[in-house]
């Protein structure tokens, strides 16, 4: 686990993960090209997250019984195909069956996040994790930097073409410098699935980072899948170009990410996730009171990723310490759950803008912290257990 490993594997998940993101600014263009509503548009975004999530139930778990780096590999070569696909299709129903493609084939984070948490001790695996999530998360943001700069200077069909360009570097680069690495597990595949409920119905800390990041990342996606509806308006007068510089705001919360790690080895991740659920709440607030002021969005948005960070690096670094045999197994569970949560906001948040505008996205936002809130400080309180279950 040299510095430069742990940078590459950052590198590689803030790649692949963009996938999931380019759409978001793209989504007015799409719908002019295609002739369809923003709403409409909006559901491209959707299937991308709904495609990711049954990505991670299907194939993450193979984490625990395969070779990693053959599974990456292969799992990239797809992302290439179905990105090549999204940038050539005729028509839109092939746009969203490929954007499915895109989602379900684009887990390679989520196999790496698992690997390095084995990799590093103990006492440091929160940093470590923090330091790979750093990369996740910066991709996420400068995704929509990307997409909106080179889709307003090209169009929207560039930005995935770029993207499949992308994905065959990184193919390159995965062969040459990492290494193989031994399955944790000797189960079929079948059992391998069947064993998924089991960890559910097991592990309470597990149960509780999953319902947490459900709400946490819708209300993160109805944000982001809406913003450029509102900058579009009258009010703003934006493009698709503004609304990619928007994802620089957030970097902040990214480059942050180590220093949630070694705070949740330090104090605890339980403790750091309730500072990410409030941090988000108030973001939520600030869209609510001062969405339409640039420098209230700005400021949103620095806060909104910021908690989305706290609660994601913390909910990794609890839910990879419940057991090395079933690594890859818990993060599918955490991330599938995370993912629909991520899913239900982009259709929300599209669905209220059609309807109720800003403040129906604002309304769809706080219901999920609100809800993200009862469950950490009220259905699930710390009990003395929690930090023993860290330990093992």
């Amino acid at each position: 686990m040299t510095r430069s490993f742990i940078l590459l594997m950052a590198v590689v998940c803030g790649v692949s993960v963009a996938n999931l993101y380019y759409i978001q600014p793209l989504e007015g263009q799409i719908s002019t090209t295609f002739h369809v509503s923003q709403s409409a548009a909006g559901i491209a975004a959707m299937l991308t997250q709904v495609g990711y999530a049954f990505g991670l139930l299907l194939f993450v778990p193979l984490g625990d019984m395969c070779e990693r780096r053959s599974l990456i590999l292969h799992m990239l070569l797809l992302v290439a195909i179905s990105l090549l696909t999204a940038g050539l299709s005729p028509c839109y129903p092939v746009l969203l069956i490929a954007m499915f493609a895109v989602g379900i084939t684009t887990i390679v984070p989520q196999l790496i996040v698992p690997y390095a948490a084995h990799l590093s001790r103990p006492e440091e695996q929160g940093e470590i994790i923090g330091y790979v999530m750093s990369g996740l998360l910066i991709g996420i943001l400068l995704s929509r930097t990307f997409s909106g700069l080179v889709g307003a200077a090209l169009n929207w069909r560039a930005v995935y073409l770029f993207a499949a360009g992308f994905i065959i570097i990184l193919l390159v680069l995965i062969r040459c410098f990492f290494p193989e690495s031994q399955p944790s597990s000797k189960i079929s595949y079948q059992e391998l699935l069947k064993s998924i409920p089991g960890l559910v119905k097991r592990e309470r800390p597990l149960r509780e980072a999953a319902l947490n990041g459900f709400f946490m990342f819708g209300s993160f996606s109805a944000f982001w899948t809406s913003l450029i509806f509102l900058l579009e308006t009258p009010i703003y007068r934006m493009s698709t170009r503004e609304a990619g510089l928007f994802g620089l705001a957030g970097v902040a919360g990214a480059l942050a990410a180590p220093l949630i790690g070694k705070a949740a080895d330090t104090k605890s991740p339980r403790f750091t996730v309730g500072i990410g659920v409030i941090l988000s709440t108030l973001a939520y607030l600030c869209f609510s009171l001062f969405g339409y002021n640039i420098w209230g969005l700005i400021i949103g948005v620095i806060v909104l990723d910021l908690g989305n960070q706290c609660g994601q690096v913390s909910n990794q670094a609890r839910v990879q310490a419940l057991g090395d045999s079933t690594r890859s197994r818990n993060n599918t569970v955490f991330m599938f759950s995370y993912f629909i949560g991520g899913a239900a906001g982009s259709f929300l948040g599209t669905f209220c803008w059609q309807h109720y505008g800003w403040y129906g996205v604002c309304m769809v936002g706080l219901a999920f912290q609100f809800a993200a809130l009862i469950t950490h400080f009220l259905i699930y309180r710390k009990q003395k257990f929690d930090n023993a279950l860290l330990s093992r």
